[in-house]
């Protein structure tokens, strides 16, 4: 199974980031050492009404996110929470994605969301994307699915240390393990 994880902050060195390397780190624990992580440090899509993408003449950046994104079953998107809300970046990155020439990257797809939050919080972007993206699955006719189980990281930099190993919460530990147990069976029942 191939797997993607976009950590969608464009903050150097995010929390998100942070999250998604350790996401990378049990995925493999488990076995699954394919996956790869997508940076939205270096972020270069255009504003909706400013422009669009070009899919033959794609940035570096742009390359990087649609080619982890397009060959990966399940996708991980990994969301501060700025505001009690999700980062324009994402939503931005969703509108110009969900176009003719990228329907393909909402097609036979399981995506599984995580809200990453210095502080408490991270499910309200969470539950404002699986809008979003269940919109832009059924508005295209697209068939992917995204998993119901949410996972809200608090905290984040008290529980992971700078290289994105766990400092030792047990229970963080476990509850983002059983996350990502949850979007790998919800994958690998629906991509056959």
């Amino acid at each position: 199974m191939n797997i993607a994880i976009i950590a969608t902050s464009p903050r150097k060195d995010s929390n998100s980031l942070r999250f998604s390397k350790y996401l990378q780190k049990v995925l493999a624990t488990s076995g699954f050492e394919n996956s790869t992580v997508v940076d939205f440090h270096h972020f270069d899509i255009p504003s909706v009404g400013r422009g669009i993408i070009k899919k033959d003449d794609l940035s570096l950046f742009q390359a990087e996110l649609i080619h982890a994104w397009e060959k990966a079953d399940l996708v991980f998107f990994v969301t501060p929470e700025y505001n009690w809300t999700v980062n324009g970046d994402l939503l931005n990155a969703l509108h110009q994605l969900g176009s003719k020439d990228f329907l393909h990257l909402f097609n036979n797809k399981v995506f599984a969301l995580a809200g990453v939050s210095n502080g408490r919080g991270g499910k309200v972007p969470c539950l404002e994307l699986t809008t979003v993206i269940n919109k832009i699955i059924n508005f295209t006719n697209q068939y992917s699915v995204v998993s119901p189980r949410i996972y809200e990281s608090h905290e984040t930099a008290k529980n992971l240390d700078e290289q994105a190993d766990s400092t030792g919460n047990h229970v963080y530990e476990s509850t983002v393990k059983a996350f990502i147990d949850y979007a790998l069976v919800v994958a690998e029942r629906w991509v056959k």
